[in-house]
């Protein structure tokens, strides 16, 4: 049973004016260059890895529904709004460095919040090793674009020199670290956005090499089984995966009631944008009748091999090298928002005390910051001395992540409906709509990723059960800990501390 979020206090008479800067105990660790909407949002958007997603997300979609790639990655997008709700609305209200930790604690109590939180910081952690081992993969697929072949094993050092460079900006001031990834972000965009044009260009004039043309039947299902697009939403909602990370750093930001939601607000919607938009070009690029479809569903890399057709080798070479930057602007950013629920959980006591302390000029939390970016980078590593490849530790960490994920976004939502429901709440009930769309959306996420696998993906969820049953365990085993996260969650949020006659 969840316990309450108020400990007895009173939450009527919410003040009106909820943007607000209002002052935390962390007031005084805040960063000399606190961060903007755009630089909270790039910290998101880097998580994403925009051009990993577009280079690697869309085949498996294009095999379940053929040429409706577009109309899928569009149920997605609208699918991945739903579960953004939650975080988008509390983070109105609610700051912290713990993001689902804060907003499950401060709505449905200390114990779920810790619950929650402690299923993020799995996603965090899995997802950070998951991109250690994507930067492998493209760092082969760049030297193989430049022509270099690499022995096999050569892979784990890759890892190894990602994680060096990651230490050396995380350990800056947090704006050197957004600021880094924007223009990585921006720099990776710009070269899909180009090839898209290019290639709804070429195949409009009809200099292309496929006939088919531009066929905008690719925005409907156009005969595939709303079970498929639904199941290949789930794939494609996976592009998504990470957009919350910038709440992190809602303790880094200035003025962070409205940097937050508005940062999160621009990286569901970028993201979005961007993604239905290349997916169309990628579809009309390879053609949307048989032989078109089946060429996007078992190419290697999408965009590499778009790039090659459309405007030469020279650009498949850039594509590679820019998708190689992305990954590893995707690994500094999820150890970010790993470091930061680390420090939080530390704060309240979890862990240890080293990881609760900042670096008084940086505000950056340095010993959470190291364990985060080494730990995560041996992980990775040592898959790679048991057998495995790059690609394997890819996906595996990554369908583990997800796991985690779905639970973590899930406590959001229901904390969030809890929320609109209680006395005095500024969200309208009727909202609530939303985020059980949301949940519903979560919980066909979660059956597809565990129905019908095979080895070893029939274990990843016993793997990522027991991550969350450790959370449960420890803070129900343990009473302080709970009551000293509902103590700093309501010495955090006055929202939830303010007297009923203030």
């Amino acid at each position: 049973m969840l316990d309450s979020p108020n400990d007895g206090h009173s939450t009527t008479n919410i003040g009106d004016d909820m943007s607000a800067t209002t002052p935390t105990a962390s007031t005084a660790e805040q960063p000399k260059r606190p961060l903007k909407t755009w630089e909270v949002a790039a910290i998101s958007i880097g998580f994403m890895g925009p051009v990993m997603a577009m280079s690697l997300n869309g085949i498996g979609v294009a095999g379940l529904v053929g040429k409706a790639v577009p109309f899928t990655f569009l149920v997605s997008f609208i699918g991945t709004f739903l579960v953004a709700y939650g975080f988008i609305r509390l983070t109105r209200y609610f700051t912290h460095a713990g993001s689902v930790y804060a907003l499950a604690g401060s709505t449905l109590g200390p114990r779920a919040g810790f619950f929650g939180g402690f299923a993020l910081l799995g996603t965090y952690l899995l997802f950070a090793a998951c991109i250690a081992g994507a930067c492998s993969v493209f760092f082969e697929a760049m030297m193989a674009e430049l022509g270099i072949e690499l022995p096999p094993m050569l892979w784990i050092a890759i890892p190894a020199v990602v994680a060096v460079v990651a230490l050396a900006l995380n350990l800056r001031e947090s704006a050197v670290t957004a600021r880094t990834l924007l223009a990585i972000g921006f720099l990776g965009i710009a070269a899909m956005v180009v090839l898209s044009f290019v290639i709804l260009f070429r195949v409009g004039s009809g200099d292309a090499p496929v006939s088919t043309g531009i066929d905008w039947s690719v925005f409907t299902p156009d005969g595939a089984p709303i079970s498929a697009v639904m199941t290949a939403a789930v794939f494609a909602f996976l592009s998504w995966a990470g957009f919350e990370s910038g709440t992190a750093l809602g303790e880094e930001a200035e003025n962070p009631r409205r940097v937050v939601p508005r940062a999160l607000t621009l990286a569901v919607f970028i993201g979005g944008l961007v993604y239905v938009f290349v997916m169309f070009a990628q579809t009309i690029g390879f053609g949307t009748d048989e032989a078109g479809v089946s060429a996007f569903a078992n190419s290697a890399s999408t965009l590499t091999q778009l790039s090659s057709t459309y405007i030469g080798k020279w650009f498949s070479v850039l594509i590679s090298i820019i998708a190689f930057l992305v990954a590893f602007a995707s690994f500094l950013s999820s150890t970010v928002a790993a470091s930061r629920l680390l420090f939080a959980l530390a704060r309240d006591g979890f862990g240890p005390k080293s990881f609760a302390h900042r670096n008084p000029k940086t505000a950056v939390p340095t010993v959470a910051v190291i364990f985060t970016v080494i730990l995560t980078a041996l992980m990775t590593i040592v898959l790679g001395l048991f057998g495995a490849t790059s690609v394997d530790a890819y996906y595996w960490y990554a369908t583990i992540a997800t796991l985690c994920m779905i639970i973590a976004y899930g406590m959001t939502s229901i904390g969030v409906i809890g929320y609109s429901l209680r006395q005095g709440s500024p969200i309208p009930k009727w909202e609530i709509v939303v985020p059980v769309l949301g949940l519903a959306f979560l919980v066909w996420v979660y059956v597809v990723q565990v129905a019908g696998q095979e080895a070893p993906y029939t274990y990843f969820p016993w793997i990522a059960a027991a991550w969350c049953l450790i959370g449960l365990i420890a803070v129900l085993s343990k009473p302080a800990l709970a009551q000293r996260i509902g103590a700093r969650l309501t010495e955090q949020d006055p929202l939830i501390d303010e007297p009923a006659n203030s």
